[in-house]
């Protein structure tokens, strides 16, 4: 009887322990309406009526770690060399000014280091997948991290609709146009859907060129670990899982046999990724978010009106 109330009081600590609100919705993002801006919603309603499960937390990284890598396996590296040079040579050009823009107003406006670098990489490559693999290398706070999402999903949701009507008003042809959205726009979901708004040459283009601006994933992150070495003589902390992440890619595309299991992996990777952002956006707090102050909305509102009218510029003219 003794050794059966022992049994029976340690499932009932253990079920107290496990939170089932976080398993419901570590179920849901694994269905097709959970999107990346939903899951973190999600997880700051979470915060805000205080349901927490902090154990979880010490597996955020590892998760946003093991979801780029995986992703990696469904990306074309035949449709990025193939592709056009104009939208290669656009891509760099944006992500090096953005970036220099990024520090340099951060430093002007006071913002956060961490938080500069972070909207400053999603806005210059793509959006959320940028800040989640830049984010481990900086070792960044909840709070850093989550503001840095939160520019990028409100700005991405205004460009949705912004970028097919200023395309129409301005007349731009469907590859021009797909060429901006590629460019300016900061996630691959966002890019994709203004392009299909445009027409399906425009979604062909932006889809293209989306592919280029999201390798640059891996020199940004190599750079950024060097520097945040912050001057001091120790070894760089180098991010592994980046270089799995160019392994995935180059296996995908070595033995393309086993394409249709690629298409899994990457799923899974976007769908990790959906679990890591409700995860962040669950362990932040208002206050924390009130540490980032307008400063730095600014800073990720300025970086992508830049880069939106610099580029549609260069493509004109």
């Amino acid at each position: 009887m003794i050794a059966l109330k022992a049994v029976k009081s340690g499932i009932g600590n253990q079920t107290k322990n496990f939170n089932w609100p976080y398993l419901t919705i570590v179920c849901l993002c694994f269905m097709p309406f959970v999107s990346p801006a939903v899951a973190l919603c999600i997880g700051l309603v979470f915060s805000f009526l205080g349901i927490k499960h902090k154990s979880i937390h010490h597996y955020t990284s590892k998760i946003l770690q093991a979801s780029i890598v995986l992703m990696g396996f469904g990306m074309s590296l035949t449709a990025v060399i193939s592709s056009s040079k104009d939208g290669f040579l656009e891509t760099a050009i944006s992500v090096s000014v953005v970036m220099l823009l990024g520090i340099l107003l951060g430093k002007l406006f006071k913002v956060e280091k961490n938080i500069s670098l972070l909207i400053a990489s999603g806005t210059a490559i793509c959006g959320g997948s940028a800040i989640a693999a830049v984010a481990p290398i900086l070792n960044s706070k909840n709070y850093e991290n989550s503001f840095a999402l939160i520019v990028v999903f409100v700005l991405n949701a205004l460009a949705l609709l912004l970028f097919p009507f200023i395309g129409h008003q301005l007349g731009l042809s469907q590859k021009t146009f797909g060429n901006w959205a590629a460019i300016a726009i900061h996630d691959t979901s966002s890019v994709v859907g203004a392009g299909a708004i445009y027409g399906e040459k425009a979604l062909q283009v932006a889809t293209t060129v989306k592919l280029i601006r999201a390798l640059w994933i891996i020199p940004l992150s190599l750079i950024v670990a060097f520097v945040n070495r912050n001057g001091e003589k120790k070894s760089i902390h180098f991010p592994w899982f980046i270089l799995l992440f160019v392994i995935a890619i180059v296996f995908a595309n070595t033995f393309p046999v086993y394409h249709a299991s690629y298409e899994h992996f990457s799923w899974l990777g976007k769908r990790g990724m959906l679990i890591a952002l409700f995860l962040i956006g669950s362990n932040i707090s208002v206050g924390e978010i009130r540490k980032s102050g307008v400063k730095s909305f600014a800073l990720g509102i300025i970086l992508w009106v830049v880069i939106a009218v610099g580029s549609l510029f260069l493509l004109i003219y």
